[in-house]
């Protein structure tokens, strides 16, 4: 369990060429200009400009009813672009981009509130011709002034770890007309992705709205962004409840990627202290859907009457998605945790393989990589096109010589007999330490410089308690003071931000096209204040290997420098991997539908998913839901 990293650039499933229904153009200097209505690295899209609806959806799906589901903790904004305050959870919903991505096709952008985007070949510049039809909530259009001043916004007020990155990438941003706006790209932004930053890195709000209000988006509030996307916030209770209404004049109802979309009236967010009594809640018929995460909830604790009797369904429901690399990830700037040997010592006390049958229920996969469950994923020794890139790298002394021979480096193993690890596993351990002068003190503890060394595991779910302290109890065996800190949401939150941690929960969600998005995980220059970059990594090494992600032209170099990528940040272990699974674990009452074949990249509760009046009448009747 850990709580998400701001939302920065929407995780869009594809990435930026020539597509269905693209035509060239030449301008008056006789420069050839593509015009698109989709944009894509590789291969062709798969929906042309003329499509009805996408192939996942059901496009008959009624409208109406309320989708219901818990959140945990509180909230006390409703920006999700601050550090400051704790977003509500659902302002998704409010939002929308001119590109946008689609379940079933990770490489390509489509227009969507733009009918076309023009570019050069050279992609040193974009312009979208924005829909007319396009309005805000409050119903005013939506103008190519209500999209440059929003990425202005951004660049001035978002927050640091966005500014140092994108600030650099665009040259000037030009209202040509009422319609179209034109993105110039300076020569540092990365071609593969730079119309994609343009048109998805960043959703649009309304300028007017800005201007009146006085709003700014690095200030906490309780008062939701203008913006046009299908709902609004139609009620709140701050820290307990958040509903959300469809807009019933919103302008993209009958655009071809909404058929069949957003189909509840409302959607209803319950909010708990812990997810013991939101499960009890949901048993009660108090909301109707939740995504299960705790193991031995999902195998012990779903034997409730509504379930027996048919009227919730359990169900594991495929992901196709990279696995979400989940993890403890180390507090890079003490000093303590800078000495790779004493992180070694850490990651081997961790025993998954016990904590998998005895606390999970054999319901998880070890994670090993940043990019796992994918082709991205390395594997085995370099190869050839790896290590042309790594062998610079160790000429230069920032990598080791080992990097070129030895296997990528796997996640300590270990027995399910017993949480202890092995004798050879704590043997290492402490040659470890011992190695990195801490050495046992008269209590058994280890010191070094007259300090003890201590370990803080930072948490706010009681549910992790179960796992968090068979490794500590790991830990203190070979002499390292952990323990565990939990703390309500709010202190969590601040916690993490101000690095106030020695180890904290972390989740590496990664695309199917890196770009520069990574450096937000993973350059020294966000190292001082980012929600992805947590540990605080600042290694060189690094930061050459990622201008080979961002710049790969073809699928072929994207994935061999992801390769080396990967291979470079395991080999550093500034985390403690933990678990994945390659299936939603979900749990609803038998109101809602969802199409019978799911698209591979999203689960789309809140997309596609629609709601059964007459079911629900039954429901009612019969006492299950309130």
């Amino acid at each position: 369990m850990s709580v998400r990293p701001i939302p920065l650039i929407p995780r869009l499933l594809m990435l930026p060429v020539l597509s269905l229904g693209t035509a060239t153009i030449a301008t008056a200097q006789e420069e050839d200009v593509i015009v698109t209505h989709a944009i894509t690295n590789f291969g062709e899209p798969k929906y042309g400009p003329e499509f009805e609806h996408l192939d996942y959806v059901n496009p008959d799906a009624p409208k109406g009813g309320e989708f219901s589901t818990w959140a945990q903790g509180g909230f006390d904004s409703f920006n999700n672009y601050t550090r400051k305050g704790v977003a509500a959870d659902g302002m998704s919903l409010m939002y929308e981009s001119i590109l946008v991505g689609t379940a079933d096709d990770v490489y390509t952008a489509y227009c969507y509130l733009c009918t076309t985007m023009e570019y050069p070949e050279s992609r040193d510049w974009v312009i979208f011709n924005l829909r007319d039809d396009v309005t805000f909530s409050d119903g005013s259009p939506m103008t190519a002034e209500d999209v440059a001043f929003t990425h202005q916004l951004f660049l001035e007020q978002g927050i640091a770890e966005y500014r140092n990155i994108f600030n650099a990438y665009y040259e000037n941003v030009e209202v040509l007309d009422p319609q179209r706006v034109k993105f110039t790209f300076t020569d540092e932004a990365p071609r593969r992705e730079a119309i994609q930053f343009a048109g998805s890195g960043s959703v649009v709000f309304s300028k007017k709205w800005f201007e009146e209000t006085g709003a700014r988006i690095d200030e906490s509030t309780l008062e939701p962004f203008m913006s046009t996307g299908p709902y609004i916030v139609e009620s709140f209770d701050p820290g307990r409840q958040v509903i959300y209404g469809r807009n019933p004049n919103y302008w993209g109802a009958d655009n071809p990627f909404n058929i069949g979309q957003y189909n509840f009236d409302t959607v209803r967010y319950e909010y708990f202290a812990d997810s013991s009594a939101a499960l009890e809640a949901f048993k009660a018929g108090e909301y109707g859907y939740r995504t299960e995460n705790n193991s031995k909830d999902w195998a012990t604790a779903y034997d409730f009457e509504a379930l027996d009797k048919g009227w919730a369904i359990k169900a594991e429901l495929p992901d196709g998605n990279i696995g979400s690399a989940q993890s403890w990830v180390f507090n890079l700037r003490d000093e303590k945790w800078q000495d790779p040997r004493v992180r070694e010592a850490v990651r081997l006390m961790f025993n998954f393989e016990w904590s998998n049958e005895k606390l999970f229920y054999n319901l998880y996969e070890r994670v090993n990589s940043f990019w796992e469950n994918s082709d991205l994923e390395a594997t085995g020794t370099p190869s050839e096109g790896e290590l042309a890139l790594l062998q610079p790298l160790v000429d230069e002394g920032l990598l080791p010589e080992s990097i070129l021979t030895d296997e990528v480096v796997m996640a300590p193993e270990n027995e399910a007999t017993e949480n202890l690890p092995s004798r050879r596993a704590r043997r290492q351990a402490l040659n470890l330490l011992e190695e990195a002068g801490w050495i046992a003190g008269s209590d058994g503890m280890r010191e070094k410089d007259g300090k003890d060394l201590s370990l803080v595991i930072l948490n706010y779910s009681p549910a992790f308690d179960r796992i968090i302290n068979p490794f500590i109890d790991n830990l203190r065996s070979i002499g390292i003071d952990a323990k565990l800190e939990r703390v309500d949401i709010s202190q969590y939150v601040d916690r993490r931000r101000d690095g106030d941690y020695d180890l904290v929960s972390h989740t590496f969600d990664m695309g199917f096209e890196p770009g520069a998005g990574l450096k937000q995980w993973y350059a020294s220059e966000t190292a001082g204040d980012s929600s992805r970059n947590l540990m605080g990594l600042q290694d060189p090494a690094v930061d050459r290997l990622l201008p080979a992600v961002i710049d790969a032209e073809t699928l072929e170099e994207l994935t061999t420098a992801t390769h080396a990528l990967d291979r470079v940040l395991r080999s550093i272990g500034f985390w403690v991997p933990q678990w994945f699974k390659d299936s939603y674990t979900v749990a609803y009452y038998n109101m809602y539908r969802h199409p019978d074949s799911l698209p591979p990249y999203s689960l789309g509760t809140l997309s596609f998913w629609w709601y059964d009046e007459d079911a629900a009448k039954e429901l009612r009747a019969a006492g299950a839901i309130n």
